[in-house]
């Protein structure tokens, strides 16, 4: 048996941090990059980090599109950064939401953030190090979901996430 060393991850939200949040993103056609996520995601790979998205996506639960039709896009998106030498390894999405409309989707499932379900499987999936490790996103309940997994989170208000990612790796330990 192969032992995997535990690295440190970082836990992107994705719409509003990768990508811009637009509503509702379920297709490739509605995709706005944040300037330079790629670049960002590269710097986080080269510097010894798992890379994880982790993101509420009700669309599914309000009848907006499928789960199919998100797969799809994550797999898109996954491909795009990584021809541009960044690597996602892994994603975690939650389609439900309380006050949606399509069955089986109706309820506060526990990865639904601010809840720390989704990082929490991320972490029993893969060899994280705890320490190290964080949460980048732009709402508060992005920052709950990390705190609640016992991770610090950072609030990312826009912009350039390169630039972003590069000041607070400067401001933490490396892995």
């Amino acid at each position: 048996m192969i032992s995997v060393s535990p690295r440190p991850a970082a836990f992107l939200d994705r719409d509003g941090v990768v990508n811009h949040d637009d509503g509702y993103i379920g297709t490739k056609e509605r995709i706005r990059w944040t300037p330079n996520a790629a670049k960002a995601i590269r710097r986080l790979n080269e510097a010894g980090y798992l890379v994880f998205i982790f993101t509420n996506q009700s669309g599914v639960a309000r009848g907006l599109f499928t789960e199919d039709q998100l797969n799809v896009l994550h797999d898109w998106m996954r491909a795009e950064l990584l021809a541009q030498g960044a690597r996602v390894d892994d994603i975690r999405y939650c389609p439900h939401h309380p006050n949606g409309t399509v069955a089986g989707y109706l309820n506060d499932h526990h990865w639904r953030k601010p809840a720390p379900g989704m990082i929490l499987d991320l972490m029993e999936c893969w060899p994280v190090r705890r320490e190290g490790s964080f949460v980048i996103g732009d709402r508060a309940s992005d920052i709950e979901a990390g705190k609640a997994a016992g991770l610090p989170g950072f609030l990312f208000s826009g912009g350039d996430l390169d630039t972003f990612v590069t000041e607070l790796m400067s401001q933490m330990r490396a892995p």
